[in-house]
């Protein structure tokens, strides 16, 4: 038994018999942070059911199981995101940060005692696999969830790279909850991804925001500018899906498109969770235009970044509302090398917005649909240009019909592939037409 639970048995016993020892006077004392007493008469009702449980329960349980047990179970009923980490659960989330881990590669909090999918990671067996964000999962293997707590279900379904887990998931629209096996994997996170979508037009794909990514995002659009001979005139930056992550990387993201101004700000009950963040000057685009795509997968840290764009009018917010979790979670090293991840402070946009239970909604809404090709009609209308021997209009046009043909290939298959990104990808050029006239008018 350690210090720390023997003590506090020798504590709730004092309590319960009134004894005079000086642990018990000492503590009877003390005042909670808050800075009122300490509930003494609860105190008394929690060690007694601590002792029916030792002396009752069909099992035999340890001090220090049962002192878990407890703790676990009062910050689990704060909130979905607060929770006890124990010594294996807090290397995890060290581990989890820096970019590789292993298991599923789902992002996850609890709803109504099942696991709630808030969204698939990029690249990962479980995107593979099929999960969806907003995937409630309600059986692990052969075991209910119900009652389980994060961390419990968590390492569940950590395991060895390789060996399968099998999720009963019940979705939004499915009537029968479906079965989806996973194999697990070591998970390599690749934070930023970026390419090409047309001469000018660059994408970058934000997958979680790690410590890194800051770095990482002015790598990728360095590499766009050198693909467009150094005329990127205009990004998509799509954080779809994106479960979020670091808080420092948030800020670093959207700094590099903001000159100036409040990026965050977080308010809490305690001044230590009380801060602001500010954008240091420098646009990586200089004043280029930006479309940031979102949807309900997007969450935490996303959602930092698209509400400073969008309150500084900065890009254009597409797709569909984000997750909504605008709260902060500290984590708190205990001395026995366990922590407590706990809810502290809530998010709040530059414009004063909160972002819990809210989300952000976009500029421009745009549903997840997915575009097949139509089978086309066996009769064409002729053209001029289907006549035999028809004139050339003499200014070279064949050559840029073929490349307009290739184009308008190319661009099909972009929207039977992504058909948001397809629209994100035709707004940006019409904001890019606009931004120029506007930046050529200037005297």
């Amino acid at each position: 038994m350690n210090n720390l639970t023997r003590n506090f048995l020798i504590l709730v016993m004092g309590i319960i018999l009134g004894s005079s020892l000086v642990i018990g006077r000492t503590v009877m004392a003390e005042r909670t942070d808050a800075g009122g007493p300490l509930p003494l008469d609860e105190l008394r009702v929690f060690s007694e059911v601590f002792g029916k449980i030792k002396s009752d329960y069909v099992e035999e349980k340890t001090d220090e199981d049962l002192i878990d047990f407890a703790i676990g179970g009062m910050l689990s009923s704060l909130d979905p995101h607060s929770s006890y980490l124990n010594k294996d659960a807090f290397k995890d989330l060290q581990v989890g940060t820096s970019g590789q881990f292993g298991g599923l590669g789902i992002e996850i909090s609890m709803e109504d005692g099942f696991v709630k999918v808030v969204a698939p990671i990029d690249d990962t067996p479980a995107q593979r696999a099929g999960m969806k964000a907003g995937d409630l999962i309600i059986r692990l293997d052969d075991k209910s969830v119900k009652g389980m707590s994060l961390t419990d279900a968590v390492k569940i379904m950590r395991g060895e790279p390789g060996s399968p887990i099998t999720l009963t998931v019940v979705r939004e629209g499915v009537d029968k909850p479906l079965s989806i096996e996973i194999i697990r994997a070591i998970i390599r996170v690749t934070s930023v991804k970026q390419r090409t979508l047309e001469k000018g037009y660059g994408y970058v794909r934000i997958t979680q925001f790690q410590s890194r990514t800051g770095d990482n995002l002015s790598s990728a659009i360095n590499k766009l500018k050198d693909e467009s001979d150094g005329n990127l005139r205009g990004l998509i930056v799509d954080l779809r899906n994106n479960p979020g992550g670091v808080l420092n990387a948030a800020v670093e993201v959207s700094d590099a498109f903001i000159n100036k101004g409040m990026i965050v700000y977080t308010e809490g009950r305690s001044k230590d969770s009380e801060n602001s963040f500010k954008a240091t000057p420098g646009d990586l685009l200089i004043g280029a235009p930006i479309v940031v795509l979102i949807n309900g997968g997007s969450a935490s840290a996303s959602e930092i970044v698209a509400g400073a764009l969008q309150d500084h009018k900065r890009a254009v917010i597409m797709g569909t509302k984000s997750f909504g979790k605008g709260s902060v979670q500290t984590i708190l090293p205990m001395n026995n090398g366990t922590a407590v991840k706990l809810t502290t402070a809530r998010y709040f946009t530059p414009n004063g917005r909160s972002i819990q239970a809210e989300g952000i909604i976009p500029d421009i809404e745009i549903a997840n649909v997915n575009v097949s090709k139509g089978k086309e009609s066996e009769f064409k209308g002729l053209k001029e240009a289907d006549l035999s021997g028809h004139l050339e209009n003499g200014n070279g046009d064949k050559k840029k019909k073929n490349a307009k043909d290739k184009k308008d290939k190319k661009e099909e298959s972009l929207a039977q592939k992504d058909y948001a990104l397809y629209e994100a990808l035709n707004l940006l050029k019409g904001m890019t037409i606009m931004h120029a006239r506007m930046t050529s008018s200037k005297p």
